[in-house]
């Protein structure tokens, strides 16, 4: 699946999203540049192999978004970045024709106003007002279009100078009062005589739009056969006129012209904007023409910059590039810029290449993105019928046991050492060295089946040593190898089969981030039943309480007990951390007193912020799960000296074979297979569940490796030593 052709409208922010096969329906996330979810949106595809997705939020919010993409679809091209072309811009309208309600067809604005409402947010100031354009420019519009005004010097003059400069776009269109007065706030010089409208020109035949330039923002759009121009505001001939123009006629006459002043955009059209002049307004090719301009509105870096200078001169163009800032891999994730990837254009328009990978480039406060689908990109299997290649599976890493060999020859060569001291040193009998020699061969021989069954030997000489040990009559169970052979973490089965579930589908996840974190590889959570089942195996277990169900038997009781004592570390849950209240028991609070009234628990006490299983892996002061409220206990440790230089980071002799907590820990590690969280948090975010995860990272640490990770207090003198 991928998105391409995202499009900020009216009725939301609407993106297509395609197929190659039988690829599932899904969701379509909005983030804005922190990687913060904004919206979603679902998609279905019923039976075509393309469809949209649209993401209704304010327009405030969409010009945030810089990011879609498909949940839990890894892949560049299943992101679709955006930047400043995608917002919705705010776009002020104002006319120096008299208003007439009367006849809304007859008014400049008319066309104007229908051709931009599908792609921006319309501001127009009411009638009668003393200062519209000054309105307009205080409600923080990103263009003006002004129809026939015209605008001599004075304080509206500076103020649409300095929007300009300031990034903004001014779009003029002419008309019988700018044709016929001085005004510097075009983009070229226009031909007037005095104050009559010398400068237009009227035909009898009407001319047609030549083909729009390769370097014209206008590239590529379709002009109709029947668009004629009847009549127009002529510009004089001077050196960069035809880089300014990006609209022409048929005669190579001037249509529209631009000029880039500042950071912004000055834009004349030499017609009006109404049917008097041309029937422009009217066809569909107008819409197109102002969209263009509005995604072109406080993006300088979408504006081609100014050449009439150099064109005067002779002189080559000067051409603006922007470098990689962030770009996306293979599975849609930012990286650096690889050392491969070349710098852009600013007015690129292109989808990625090889030299120009998917992401952004340019200054971060006004980068452009470039995608890895076209707009009107579609997706198709990949077909191997014509590659001689075969499909192979991706083995996990086989463990082969290497001790019996090992130790064989660890052996052998212990003979061979001894034997060679003693025929160097004369004590070996001439005569013995070829049956010296005869045993050393036997013994190569024999010794890899000597050594075979290594552990086997192992356990019958510890018999050997203590027979009056009773072997175990019952055999170990598959599971129990599993479980011996590979660190797994487990959860007691309460009977509950949605609390069963919830801690199933918890330490999964736990268990997925530990593999893609750490160097640890644990194996598939088990869950365990504390009667029946031997817990040796386990360094964790998960004990979520429920009030609901009968207390365990005095056999489970004892076996918990021992488990503990033998250095295994049990993690009670009791769920209760939104209706736990100060100086009352909850019914899975009294539950668990009475679990533990017949187990050996050490004093507990909250976790200190200086504990070390707070700095096992990530740096925490608590441990969240569905909930954040909740109190976290463990074994308390023992006090520090009065003269003792404070730690860091502080333990005790062993790990706490006891921690309760009362936050739901495997309901906010849950999260389903796009990785998204299976149960709704409270107070709730995605940087919640991060927490949660890091905090079970640092619960199986600390049950692993202890209290390693307070020897690290001597860091700071060590580096202090070594000068940094």
């Amino acid at each position: 699946r991928g998105l391409a052709g995202p499009r900020n409208e009216a009725q939301g922010l609407i993106v297509r999203v395609v197929r190659a096969g039988a690829a599932p329906d899904g969701i379509v996330r909005a983030l804005d540049l922190k990687g913060l979810t904004l919206a979603e949106a679902p998609f279905a595809f019923g039976a075509s192999d393309e469809t949209e997705a649209k993401i209704d939020l304010p327009v405030e919010l969409r010009n945030e978004v810089a990011r879609l993409d498909i949940r839990g679809e890894r892949s560049a091209g299943a992101v679709a970045l955006l930047d400043d072309r995608w917002k919705r811009r705010r776009v002020g309208i104002v006319s120096g024709a008299s208003a007439d309600v009367a006849q809304p067809l007859l008014a400049p604005n008319y066309y104007v106003s229908r051709a931009l409402a599908p792609y921006a947010d319309l501001r127009r100031t009411r009638p009668g007002a003393t200062d519209p354009i000054g309105a307009l420019l205080a409600d923080g519009v990103d263009m003006l279009v002004v129809s026939d005004m015209a605008i001599p010097p004075g304080e509206t003059h500076d103020k649409l100078q300095k929007f300009i400069e300031n990034g903004g776009a001014l779009v003029r269109f002419a008309g019988t009062r700018l044709a016929g007065a001085h005004d510097d706030l075009t983009p070229v010089r226009l031909r007037r005589t005095g104050r009559v409208l010398g400068g237009a020109l009227s035909w009898e035949k009407p001319k047609k739009l030549a083909a729009f330039d390769e370097k014209s923002p206008f590239y590529g759009l379709r002009i109709p056969d029947d668009v004629t121009i009847s009549r127009q505001v002529l510009a004089e001939p001077e050196p960069g006129l035809a880089a300014r123009t990006w609209a022409q006629l048929a005669d190579q006459t001037p249509l529209v012209t631009a000029e880039k002043r500042g950071k912004g955009l000055l834009v004349l059209f030499h017609i009006t904007a109404d049917t008097t002049w041309s029937n422009l307004p009217i066809s569909g090719l107008f819409p197109d023409m102002l969209r263009k301009l509005t995604t072109l509105a406080g993006s300088s870096a979408a504006i081609a910059p100014e050449e009439q200078d150099v064109a005067a001169s002779g002189e080559p163009r000067k051409i603006e590039t922007l470098a990689p800032q962030r770009m996306l891999d293979g599975f849609g994730g930012f990286i650096a810029p690889p050392a491969t990837a070349r710098a852009i254009s600013a007015d690129f328009q292109g989808p990625a290449s090889l030299d120009h990978p998917p992401g952004f480039y340019g200054p971060a406060d006004s980068a452009v993105a470039v995608n890895a689908l076209e707009p009107e990109a579609k997706l198709a299997a990949v077909d191997l019928a014509g590659i001689s290649a075969r499909r192979l599976e991706i083995d996990n890493a086989r463990a082969i046991d290497l001790r019996a060999p090992l130790m064989a020859a660890a052996f052998l060569l212990l003979v061979v050492d001894a034997l060679a001291s003693l025929w160097l040193s004369g004590g070996l009998p001439r005569f013995a060295a070829r049956k010296a020699s005869a045993a050393i061969l036997a013994f190569a021989v024999m010794a890899p089946a000597m050594f075979e069954d290594a552990p086997r030997f192992v356990v019958v000489a510890q018999a050997q040593q203590n027979p009056q040990a009773k072997p175990s009559t019952k055999p170990p169970t598959k599971r129990d190898m599993d479980a011996a052979l590979s660190t797994r973490l487990a959860y007691v089965v309460t009977g509950d089969a949605r609390v069963d579930e919830t801690s199933r589908a918890g330490l999964v996840s736990l268990t997925q981030t530990l593999a893609q974190r750490t160097a640890l590889t644990p194996g598939e959570p088990v869950g365990v039943d504390p009667a029946r089942d031997e817990l040796a195996f386990y360094p964790l277990i998960y004990w979520p309480v429920v009030a609901a169900q009968p207390q365990p038997s005095a056999l489970a009781r004892q076996k918990i007990a021992a488990y503990m004592k033998q250095g295994g570390t049990v993690v009670f849950d009791t769920r209760d951390a939104l209706t736990a209240r100060a100086g009352a028991t909850t019914p899975e609070g009294e539950w668990l007193r009475k679990l533990l009234e017949g187990v050996d628990v050490p004093e507990l006490e909250p976790t200190p912020r200086d504990h070390v299983i707070t700095k096992t892996f990530y740096l925490i002061d608590h441990f969240v799960g569905r909930t954040a409220n909740g109190q976290t206990w463990i074994e308390a440790l023992p006090p520090e000296p009065a003269n003792g230089e404070a730690r860091p980071a502080r333990s005790g002799d062993s790990v706490s074979p006891i921690v309760i907590v009362s936050n739901d820990l495997a309901a906010g590690w849950a999260g389903d297979r796009y990785g998204e969280p299976l149960y709704p948090l409270t107070p709730g975010g995605q940087r919640q569940r991060e927490m949660a995860l890091r905090g079970g990272v640092n619960l199986v640490m600390y049950t692993l490796t202890g209290n390693y990770k307070a020897d690290q207090v001597h860091v700071r003198d060590l580096l202090n030593r070594l000068g940094h």
